[in-house]
């Protein structure tokens, strides 16, 4: 079970790297239907091949682009293989009777709850709220694997560290603020307003004069046949960058908070180290999102962008669970 665990989450990344791939290069839509192509199972391997799977009149106003149609298949085989993994997972642990049925039960209905937001979000053509919702839980799939695997590898503190005990509240604040600081990112990805500001460090001219907060976030969005390239308008789109930067300040005074006071509490080796983790993936994370501003978003700084998040996601989940673990 153990080692069907770390194929699984080693399975997850790699969903959410080819996810946020397909995402980045406008590939969402690079299969009109789901879960085939086009009317087929198998990666179209020429557009010839791909024409012919289907009637010209089956998607009209849908040009075939096979290259983005092999960015979203092999996106959703990876998808699929991880939902049999972690459909053997929950059986594995109701056949063991292990103590980790309920979480795997949960990672069940994670994964089955992810399919159906990645059929919504073909089938409602990248709608905003259903692709955010699908980032995120792309993330907490991956998350529930993780602490699984740290259960089941009884990994723990030695010694306990009581004294830093008192800073668990701190630590799950840190987390909530992570988790909607990845939020927020979904948000502006799905909404297309990753350059709605193009200086630093907030936004250019009199920003402050043009928020719409009730229009950046609404859940509904407007009516749309597309969602494809976004929908809202120019100042929805810079309140939610700027809702984004500024959240992302907060969060970094948060995250440097703790590991500061892991630095200089921790008389183990192991926070010590998650200390340093923190603030190095904080730095990282922080230049990514300079380099996509000044240099306009360019896919491989965009696409570590979306992995530092869900590393550091990571780190405080090992965090969490090391500092409520008894000894």
């Amino acid at each position: 079970m153990k080692t069907l665990t770390w194929i699984g989450i080693v399975l997850a990344f790699g969903v959410i790297a080819l996810g946020a791939y397909t995402r980045l290069t406008d590939a969402g839509l690079g299969c009109p239907d789901w879960p085939g192509c086009y009317g087929q199972l198998t990666v179209p391997s020429a557009v010839h091949h791909l024409a012919n799977a289907e009637a010209p009149t089956a998607y009209p106003g849908r040009p075939i682009e096979a290259h983005k149609a092999w960015n979203e298949m092999v996106h959703r085989y990876f998808a699929g293989t991880l939902g049999l993994c972690i459909f053997g997972l929950f059986s594995l642990a109701c056949w063991q009777r292990a103590r980790q049925r309920g979480l795997a039960l949960a990672l069940l209905a994670m994964v089955v709850f992810q399919a159906a937001l990645g059929m919504w979000t073909v089938t409602m053509s990248l709608r905003p709220a259903i692709v955010m919702g699908h980032l995120l839980g792309g993330f907490t799939t991956l998350a529930l694997l993780w602490l699984m695997g740290l259960r089941l590898s009884g990994w723990r503190v030695p010694g306990g560290e009581r004294a830093l005990r008192r800073y668990r509240g701190l630590a799950g604040l840190v987390l909530v603020a992570v988790v909607l600081q990845v939020a927020l990112g979904g948000w502006t990805s799905s909404n297309y307003a990753a350059l709605a500001c193009t200086q630093l460090p907030v936004c250019e001219g009199q920003w402050w004069n043009h928020l719409h907060p009730l229009e950046a976030f609404n859940p509904l969005s407007p009516p749309a046949e597309n969602y494809q390239y976004g929908v809202l308008g120019y100042e929805a789109r810079m309140t939610i960058q700027v809702t984004h930067r500024f959240w992302a300040l907060v969060t970094a005074l948060l995250v440097s908070a703790l590991a500061v006071q892991l630095l200089r509490g921790a008389q183990s080796r192991t926070f010590k180290q998650l200390g340093w983790l923190l603030l190095t993936l904080l730095l990282v994370q922080l230049g990514l999102g300079i380099a996509n501003v000044t240099l306009m978003l360019p896919l491989g700084v965009a696409l570590a962008h979306n992995l530092t998040a869900l590393v550091l996601l990571l780190s405080l989940v090992t965090l969490n669970y090391g500092l409520w673990r008894k000894a």
